[in-house]
């Protein structure tokens, strides 16, 4: 096993959900070439990174915040090529629409080495083991008290629906 190949994928893999959860979009578009293609369901699948990233950005605006965490990586090279599958917990916050998701899910991903000695994400997405969703009014001593885009100690109980749902939520 390539161990220098399998940390910088590893790295990558950390990079895409850091670039994800902070909406650093110029960042995540990076971690993945421009003819990867996403499938998280039958329903919701990308044939570009553009189209990926425009789905991205639109759905997972200021308004929904999103942590999301891999791990268990069981990486596979063969030159400049190999495969992922990782381990996924994320949360789902949405405060605006009085939301709260948690679920798992394994992400299985194809890389490749690029030109530039990078490897990036040819292929991504996930099958979910399982998936809940809360309403925020069900957890009454819920506070978000703090948040890098500003919606700060709002109480679930004021919550407006000031802005459109988003398509999908529980995408990442």
């Amino acid at each position: 096993m390539d161990s220098d190949a399998v940390a910088a994928i590893s790295r990558l893999k950390f990079r895409y959900l850091r670039a994800l959860d902070t909406k650093a979009w110029d960042e995540f578009a990076d971690t993945m070439v421009p003819e990867a293609t996403a499938t998280y369901s039958e329903y919701l699948q990308f044939e570009s990174r553009d189209a990926f990233l425009a789905f991205m950005r639109n759905t997972l605006g200021p308004h929904v915040i999103t942590e999301h965490r891999c791990d268990h990586p069981e990486i596979d090279i063969d030159g400049d090529t190999a495969t992922g599958t990782w381990y996924l917990a994320d949360t789902v916050l949405i405060p605006g629409h009085n939301m709260l998701l948690r679920g798992a899910a394994f992400y299985t991903d194809k890389y490749v080495k690029c030109d530039d000695g990078h490897w990036r994400i040819a292929h991504t997405g996930y099958e979910r083991t399982y998936e809940v969703v809360l309403s925020l009014s069900d957890l009454p001593s819920l506070r978000l008290t703090s948040s890098r885009w500003g919606l700060i100690a709002r109480d679930p109980a004021d919550a407006t629906r000031t802005e459109p749902a988003p398509p999908d939520a529980t995408m990442g």
